[in-house]
Parts: C-alpha cells; sequence; structure tokens
C-alpha cells in the first residue's frame, strides 16, 4: 500500500509544494497502524525511518525532512541559518519554521493540534506552525508570522487537519489563557452541560490570523478525532501516530533528486 496524503486548496505560487499525510500506507504496528511519522511516541524506530522513507520517495520529497522537538512554545527555526549539522541531528525544540530556500522542507508533526502552512505572494518563502490551545496562547502564529519578516498582507495560510469543535472539550481555565490574547474570541467556546466548553481551533486560528493582517486563510475543514480511518488522534486513542504537514519550495535544477535510500538531496 501507498503512502496517503491530502493536498492544500488554495491558491499558492508556483513552486510552493505542501502536503498533509493520512494514517495509511506504512508498516507500522498498532496502535501506531500504519503511517506513523512520529519518532517520539513509543513505536519501533525502524518503522519510522521506514514510513518516512516510503513517504519521501512517493511525494518526491527533494530532502528529509527538517523534523522539529515540538513543546508546544513559540520557538520559531529559520532554516536557512542552520547548517547541515543543525538539520541532520537531534531535533530542535521548536514549533514553527520557515525557509526561502529550495529542497528544505519544513514539517510540522500532530495528532489533533493544528498545523499551519504559511506561504508569500512571491513565491520564495514557506512557513509550517504547530498551533494546538497551548501553541495558540503562547502566540506561535504571532511569532511565526513576525519571524517571516515579510507584510502579512501578502501571506495566504491554510489550515490543516485539526480536533474539530465537536470533540474538542475544554476546562475554563484554558478557555481564559486562550481569550487573553483575543477577548473577542468567546464565539470560538460552547459551553456543554458539565460545566465546561467546547473549542474551535480552527476560528482562533483564522482570528489571530486575521488581527496580524493574513486575510485570505483556507482549509480548516478536516477534524481528526472524528474520522479514526485517515487520521490519528491522541485524545481519541491516547498511545497513537502522528501525521505529518508539509511544506517546501521546489528546485528549479533539473537535476536535483532525492535519494530514497539516504534520504540525502543531492546536486
Amino acid at each position: 500500500m501507498n503512502p496517503a496524503w491530502i493536498e492544500p486548496d488554495w491558491p499558492a505560487p508556483a513552486g510552493v509544494r505542501a502536503l498533509s499525510t493520512l494514517r495509511s500506507g506504512g508498516v507500522s504496528a498498532a496502535p501506531y497502524a500504519s503511517l506513523n511519522l512520529g519518532g517520539h511516541v513509543g513505536d519501533a524506530p525502524e518503522a519510522v525511518a521506514e514510513n518516512r522513507r516510503v513517504l519521501a520517495a512517493a511525494a518526491g520529497l527533494p530532502s528529509e525532512p527538517v523534523w522539529l522537538a515540538q513543546v508546544h512554545g513559540m520557538e520559531v527555526v529559520d532554516l536557512d541559518a542552520v547548517g547541515h549539522e543543525g538539520i541532520s541531528g537531534s531535533p530542535r525544540p521548536a514549533d514553527a519554521a520557515f525557509t526561502r530556500r529550495t529542497g528544505r522542507v519544513c514539517a510540522i508533526l500532530t495528532a489533533d493540534c493544528l498545523p499551519i502552512l504559511l506561504a508569500a505572494d512571491s513565491g520564495d518563502l514557506v512557513a509550517a506552525a504547530h498551533a494546538g490551545w497551548r501553541g495558540l496562547a503562547s502566540s506561535v502564529i504571532e511569532a511565526t508570522v513576525r519571524a517571516l519578516g515579510v507584510e502579512p498582507a501578502r501571506l495566504m495560510a491554510w489550515l490543516g487537519p485539526a480536533i474539530g469543535p465537536q470533540h474538542f472539550e475544554v476546562g475554563p481555565e484554558v478557555r481564559e489563557a486562550l481569550l487573553q490574547g483575543d477577548l473577542g474570541a468567546q464565539d470560538a467556546f460552547v459551553p456543554n452541560a458539565r460545566g465546561r466548553f467546547m473549542a474551535d481551533l480552527t476560528v482562533l486560528a483564522r482570528r489571530r490570523l486575521a488581527a496580524l493582517g493574513v486575510s485570505r486563510v483556507y482549509g480548516g475543514g478536516h477534524c481528526t478525532f472524528g474520522d479514526s480511518e485517515r487520521y490519528f488522534s491522541h485524545r481519541r486513542d491516547g498511545v497513537t501516530g502522528r501525521q505529518a504537514t508539509l511544506i517546501w519550495l521546489e528546485s528549479a535544477q533539473p537535476d536535483l533528486h532525492c535519494n530514497s535510500n539516504e534520504l540525502q538531496c543531492k546536486n
């Protein structure tokens, strides 16, 4: 079985490539079945390595994605300022990354949190951010847009698969933490019979992007919790795998290719 993914439905410039994986098409056994791409969740390392290898080959990735050690914070990595050792070594603690260089793949791992992709109109800048409720409260969206150094009006965003508002229950303390950064976001929380709230991550993200000046926002319609056939969900399953959302710039060089065995990008 081949690895499966969806591609963003957005008017990104030519040369911007992106995908968000589904859970099928890999070799991992339950509870990580089958295309688990997270190396930190207890899955067999050789299974994760094989899943990453087959994804790279099937998707034609120009290089190994730069996997981050996501910590639900607001650290943003400029992949162009990181040397080869920093890219190929241990994952760096961060929750967003960006690049202007062709052939470098920004990657976010999720299993309910919201992956956000950004691309500039100029077609020479892309970014990916990991935005669960902690990341939203920590202002990871604001930090990412600020780090890109371009006018927000020149950016477009795509919201990937995440837990939907029918399934994302939070307590009053989480609601308060999120409202501190956006006092007008009360409509993103619906009270339930348990004295808690059903929260909408995509509404919260859209509001924050709009406040920054990013008005072109797409996606946001895929619920990880409600679709066990297609997505991993930590809140639904507890121990589970991770899907990946990737974005990169295609190279104009015709001789650039990916060695699927070594996952190295070569000229």
